[in-house]
């Protein structure tokens, strides 16, 4: 089947902004919730680890930063990538975390919670508010400083707010990238240690990935380094923080505060835990961007096999110089390059251009070829050992 005729078919897991959905052509895309055989699978918060993924599903779209709800290393092991739209929501988490920062400083929630108590219809009711008011006297931000553990899109985006709030500004982050060092306003300070972050930290706002290396990052110890009366905020995942060990610094009054977007049986009725409904990217705006950002990232995937924003493959781009296309998932060993070129050779096919990139254990090859690809070389290919998946891409209008 050729490129001009084939007909994608995306199944959707959740309800995905229109705003992507209509950037799939309607002439080669049918997308849904009942499609069969999916050549690609887009979902927001649908745990995928116990669904039977169909052997047709070529790609994964999370329309958001997270993937904990998908099984990833299942997913490399059959050569698929897993997109996600990191950024796309970045702004969304920032403007709550924000105003985290505001309801815990001033205590917005117990003062609501207070009047709330009140008897609308007592004589006394303006007494009883002038009386109650002290208790909850609040802290202004400007000279506070704020601890951010995670300097990527969110945090960089947090430290620029908070810095222009008047704040003081330290981060930590030992997997910074390039480009987010130049997003970070200068006069961030980097602290060489999380314990050295928690130290000096009046508050302090979490914005990494829930990784088996940052899951309970914030535990009994490191809340004990905290600066006493300090308020901790979590909008990036429930598991990067231990809830028992908040629950003692709550009570032991180690921590003002824990305000977070993950409800959790044991902090629901603690009364200075803040918890929201996962809130973080549930905004207009934020749901278009992710479904735009992860819609065109399948789109450039399926069409031409280029790959970007995938947690589980490396980038990959290559400018097409020939109507007939190869995509070859393998594992990251010697001499493969060598085998897919023999291959190549024997099956009487002429190597236009070819890219290979790897990250970790995954490699990715793309490969131009004169001629089209028949079913015998594509079988020769992926009966290499180590090649995960194999697939062409026809250009559009190839024969």
């Amino acid at each position: 089947m050729t490129s001009a005729t084939q007909k994608y078919q995306i199944l959707t897991l959740n309800q995905i902004s229109s705003h992507g959905l209509h950037r799939f052509p309607a002439a080669r895309y049918a997308v849904g919730k009942t499609v069969g055989e999916p050549d690609a699978i887009l979902v927001r918060s649908h745990d995928m680890h116990a669904m039977a993924i169909p052997p047709s599903v070529k790609a994964i779209g999370r329309a958001g930063a997270g993937t904990n709800n998908i099984p990833v290393a299942q997913m490399s092991q059959r050569g698929v990538p897993v997109f996600n739209a990191p950024g796309a929501n970045a702004n969304a988490v920032k403007e709550l975390v924000l105003a985290a920062l505001l309801l815990a400083a001033r205590n917005v929630i117990p003062a609501l919670s207070y009047i709330g108590s009140l008897d609308p219809d007592a004589p006394d009711l303006e007494a009883k508010v002038e009386d109650g008011k002290r208790q909850f006297a609040g802290v202004e931000l400007p000279h506070r400083t704020l601890g951010i553990v995670g300097l990527g899109a969110i945090g960089s985006l947090v430290a620029d707010t908070a810095i222009k709030l008047g704040m003081k500004v330290t981060g930590f982050d030992p997997e910074i990238t390039v480009d987010a060092a130049w997003r970070l306003p200068a006069s961030v300070r980097r602290a060489g240690t999380i314990e050295e972050l928690l130290k000096q930290s009046d508050f302090v706002t979490l914005h990494v990935p829930l990784l088996p290396v940052t899951r309970n990052l914030i535990d009994a110890k490191r809340l004990a380094a905290m600066k006493a009366g300090a308020v901790l905020l979590n909008f990036a995942r429930d598991g990067i923080v231990d809830d028992e060990a908040v629950a003692a610094a709550l009570h032991a009054q180690k921590l003002k505060a824990y305000v977070c977007d993950f409800p959790s049986p044991g902090l629901m009725r603690e009364p200075r835990a803040i918890a929201l409904p996962h809130l973080g990217a549930s905004t207009a705006e934020a749901e278009e961007n992710c479904a735009v950002m992860v819609v065109d990232q399948v789109r450039e995937y399926l069409e031409h096999g280029a790959i970007a924003n995938a947690v589980n493959f490396p980038s990959v781009e290559m400018p097409r110089e020939s109507p007939f296309r190869v995509a070859i998932a393998n594992a990251n060993v010697p001499n493969m390059l060598g085998q897919i070129s023999t291959t190549m050779a024997r099956a009487g096919l002429n190597i236009h251009n070819m890219v290979n990139k790897s990250r970790g254990e995954m490699a990715y090859t793309l490969v131009d070829v004169d001629s089209p690809v028949d079913a015998d070389a594509v079988a020769a290919l992926a009966a290499i050992d180590g090649v995960l998946s194999v697939r062409t891409i026809p250009a559009e209008g190839a024969g």
